[in-house]
């Protein structure tokens, strides 16, 4: 006897009934460039903000999160140029935590999977035995981790105490008739004209895609009649649940958004360094024992004061090849931005002041953005060159209700 049709229609209703449950069908284009392990953001409508389940079309589970500014983040593995691919985002259950961001005493420390990527150190650490104090600084990343555990970062070396891991200062500077340095911590005088101090840890959060934080600063200039904010600036570091380059590279992104702290601008002179600092680890000291290398393919000599997307420095730790490269976003002034290699120290920076004056103005914040790549083994231009197009030109994304 053959079922009546309303009660075959009953059947498969309450069968296919969670699959007809609201969901946000979300298409990913890769646009020109073949992707792999490319990390894809989107707006959420505000009814799918606390969704947490992504599936591909196959019913297979993808590691999802959602901001607090309302953005949905996954990790795309794979996708051929100029295709398509769509997945499904409903209201199941998250993934683990796979990024963490830990707060230890005076330190945020930065993991994936378990492993070390960075640390944030916010108010001043100690020097080494026997240095000034006056060279103590805070608000800067070190120790920087490859995958495999080899740091990559130096901390006060004995050249230039004032250096340390990654970090941001000004050099030559103009402020209300006065030239603070946030650079040098008064290197040669004992004298620190201005620094670049912690200010406030606004919020760690931790999650399967990304984990970080976000801080405050103050650009404080120490020359005037009373010590006098020049600048405010947020720091917002993210590192991702990424296996780039087959394993062997974590990913970090850095934010900074620079204000005035007054009526009165910044002016920043032409100058050839001073912005985002990068010092590399003791190891790679000798002059010989660290290696550049830039998006136009220049080494350390050829890259000193020229113009690239990106640059990558390393050298052997502990017996193997690491480095750590920046990758400089396209929307940051006077992208592609001006270098400074320096040429006897493992010691990099990005300087925009190095083609011409220009100044921070008031009611007008300076944005800069950076992704890190911290990788074992020798530098690959055209691996970094594919990174930079994932970072520069990420893959497309639509997503609708059903």
């Amino acid at each position: 006897m053959k079922p009546a049709p309303l009660l075959l229609a009953s059947l498969l209703v309450a069968v296919h009934h969670p699959a007809d449950a609201a969901a946000l069908r979300v298409s990913v284009q890769a646009g020109e460039f073949d992707r792999q392990g490319s990390i894809v953001s989107f707006n959420l409508p505000t009814t799918a903000r606390d969704w947490q389940r992504l599936e591909t079309e196959s019913g297979s589970a993808v590691p999802f999160q959602a901001d607090v500014d309302g953005k949905g983040w996954f990790v795309l593995e794979d996708l051929k140029a100029g295709a398509t691919k769509s997945f499904r985002l409903t209201s199941g259950a998250s993934a683990a935590e796979a990024v963490t961001a830990k707060k230890d005493g005076a330190l945020v420390r930065l993991a994936a999977n378990g492993k070390p990527v960075a640390t944030y150190q916010t108010t001043p650490s100690e020097p080494p035995a026997g240095v000034p104090a006056h060279y103590r600084h805070g608000a800067y990343l070190h120790p920087v981790i490859t995958p495999s555990g080899r740091l990559v970062t130096g901390d006060y070396p004995s050249d230039h105490r004032h250096q340390r891991g990654i970090f941001f200062a000004w050099t030559k500077t103009h402020f209300e008739g006065r030239e603070p340095d946030f650079w040098n911590l008064g290197k040669g005088t004992e004298q620190v004209t201005a620094a670049t101090e912690f200010a406030a840890l606004d919020r760690t959060w931790s999650g399967p895609v990304h984990g970080g934080f976000a801080s405050r600063h103050r650009f404080m200039d120490y020359l005037a009649p009373e010590p006098k904010a020049v600048l405010r600036e947020q720091w917002v570091v993210t590192a991702y649940n990424v296996a780039a380059s087959g394993g062997k590279a974590w990913l970090l992104d850095f934010v900074s958004t620079q204000e005035c702290a007054s009526t009165s601008p910044l002016k920043l002179p032409k100058y050839f360094y001073g912005g985002l600092g990068v010092r590399g680890q003791a190891a790679w000291d000798p002059v010989d024992a660290v290696s550049f290398l830039t998006s136009t393919g220049d080494d350390r000599k050829k890259g000193d004061a020229s113009m690239a997307n990106w640059v990558h420095m390393g050298g052997q730790v502990e017996g193997a090849l690491a480095g750590l490269a920046v990758l400089i976003h396209p929307d940051n002034f006077r992208s592609p931005q001006p270098l400074r290699l320096n040429p006897k120290n493992p010691q990099l920076c990005v300087a925009p002041s190095a083609t011409g004056d220009w100044e921070i103005s008031p009611g007008k914040p300076y944005v800069s953005r950076y992704r890190f790549v911290i990788s074992d083994g020798p530098a690959d231009k055209a691996e970094l060159d594919r990174l930079w197009n994932d970072y520069a030109k990420p893959p497309m994304v639509t997503a609708a209700m059903e």
